[in-house]
């Protein structure tokens, strides 16, 4: 797979004709060879996206919900052609990479329902006979910076509400997964948006840094939004509060799942296992820690033991449940997670096993603060049950992190439940149901070092404007002097 830039409605190759190729991390094999980008690439993309900018902001909102509408069916009838890509690039299965699809596409029509939702107010206003007013107005060009774990999801997450709210934008893409997140932009292209209103730049990792840099610093460069690493999206939020641009951060988690006594086993049991194991734990929601009170804890670990088992793992081109992990190394990180935990005390009570980059569904019991998969966040399929005797215990382990994004809570005591989910320092909440869940209209986004602000539905268009007070008064007010 060939990759170019998309700038102004254009396929191009880099500026000196440099590429760099991604390869598969199951078989060894290229997977895509994709454009370079240098600064001057990326200062092209900017140039483009602010050409564009006036006129897209003043385009009316039916218009817009038009095109985004026609995205969104674009982008669903290349679902064949995302799989294809996602697997390669990233490993992934097929049911994930057509999820990917399906969600992103109810993302974008999320947000073309949402383009008359971007209202102000009328403020009352103490001079007599003055109307004041709160209008949200667009920011100008903004730059989403995506991640390779939920390409198509996330790819698109990154600009829909953007666009919506009459923003221009770049999609910076992953060097993971260069040709699925280029897809993206090829899908508005064929829904038919003008020349410039979404670009995408590609950059080999050696010169990611300098073209992030590049792309912050641009004066047109009005906001920036990035999922990925609590370590990269602090120098992001550093470089932009430099030059006082605002940024949406949505960053690492360590998501507890708190099963308390009274939790029905099998609905615990199930939503763990997804939570865990969906997409081989790499997700930013993935459950990272079995939190389980002591009187349920015997059943539980049986239980989920013998269902995580019995999960498939393999190449994803087979009809597998876990596929490859992004690539050797954090197939290798998990390696060193389970030595470190069963030197400290801890059991594997299930998988343990690696091949290459495939690994096996892992869970360790009787994990306790002493060891790294207690606090540092896996993202694979390697996961710690943490016992508790009691709902107090439950809530301090569950806040004993740095993170804050996603947590779950299983009782059928609904008032019980309830109280321990109040208490969990995270921006999501689900009580008996997984960790992971995402729906385009729900404010999405954590707390502590899971960054700040939210992607989705009304929540968004807050992140994707800015609000201008306008008064229309009467001319021949009286002044003092």
């Amino acid at each position: 797979m060939n990759v170019q830039l998309l700038i102004d409605g254009q396929a191009v190759a880099a500026t000196d004709g440099r590429t760099y190729d991604r390869f598969d991390p199951v078989t060894g094999q290229i997977a895509s060879t994709a454009a370079a980008s240098s600064k001057e690439d990326a200062l092209k993309a900017v140039e483009a996206a602010a050409a564009a900018f006036p006129a897209w902001s003043a385009t009316g909102p039916g218009q817009k919900r038009t095109f985004l509408l026609k995205a969104a069916d674009a982008l669903e009838a290349k679902t064949e052609e995302f799989i294809g890509k996602m697997i390669t690039e990233t490993g992934a299965t097929g049911p994930w990479a057509g999820f990917n699809c399906m969600l992103a596409a109810g993302m974008l029509r999320e947000a073309a329902s949402m383009t008359t939702q971007i209202t102000g107010e009328v403020i009352p206003a103490n001079k007599p006979g003055s109307l004041a007013m709160a209008q949200r107005k667009p920011l100008g060009v903004c730059l989403g910076i995506a991640p390779w774990n939920a390409p198509v999801i996330l790819g698109v997450r990154a600009i829909a509400m953007a666009l919506a709210c009459g923003n221009s934008v770049i999609l910076k893409a992953s060097e993971l997964c260069p040709a699925t997140h280029l897809a993206i932009g090829e899908a508005f292209q064929e829904a038919g948006l003008p020349s410039g209103v979404v670009n995408v730049i590609t950059n080999a990792p050696e010169d990611a840094a300098d073209v992030v840099s590049t792309l912050i610093a641009a004066p047109a460069v009005r906001h920036i939004n990035f999922t990925g690493s609590t370590a990269v999206g602090r120098i992001i939020a550093l470089n932009a509060a430099k030059i006082l641009k605002p940024v949406l951060l949505e960053l690492g988690g360590k998501a507890p799942m708190i099963i308390l006594d009274d939790a029905d086993l099998e609905g615990a049991v199930n939503g763990a296992a997804f939570g865990a194991f969906m997409n081989q734990g790499q997700i930013c929601m993935s459950t990272e820690r079995l939190i389980v009170h002591e009187g349920i804890a015997d059943r539980f670990v049986e239980a989920l033991a013998a269902k995580t088992n019995a999960l498939p793992a393999g190449n994803p081109r087979d009809k597998v449940v876990l596929g490859s992990l992004v690539n050797l190394e954090a197939a290798e990180k998990m390696d060193a997670l389970i030595e470190d935990a069963t030197a400290r005390g801890g059991r594997v009570v299930a998988g343990g096993s690696r091949d290459g980059s495939i690994v096996k569904a892992t869970l360790i019991d009787d994990v306790t603060s002493k060891m790294r998969i207690y606090a540092e966040e896996s993202f694979g399929p390697v996961k710690p049950i943490i016992r508790v005797k009691n709902d107090a215990e439950a809530i301090h382990v569950a806040n004993d992190t740095a993170y804050g994004l996603s947590a779950a809570v299983y009782s059928q005591d609904i008032n019980r439940a309830l109280s321990v989910a109040n208490q969990i320092e995270s921006g999501i909440c689900h009580i008996n149901g997984p960790t992971v869940g995402d729906e385009a209209q729900m404010p999405f986004g954590g707390v502590k070092d899971s960054g700040y602000g939210r992607f989705g539905g009304k929540a968004a268009i807050e992140a994707f404007t800015s609000i201008r007070w306008v008064t229309i008064e009467d001319p021949k007010q009286q002044y003092p002097f």
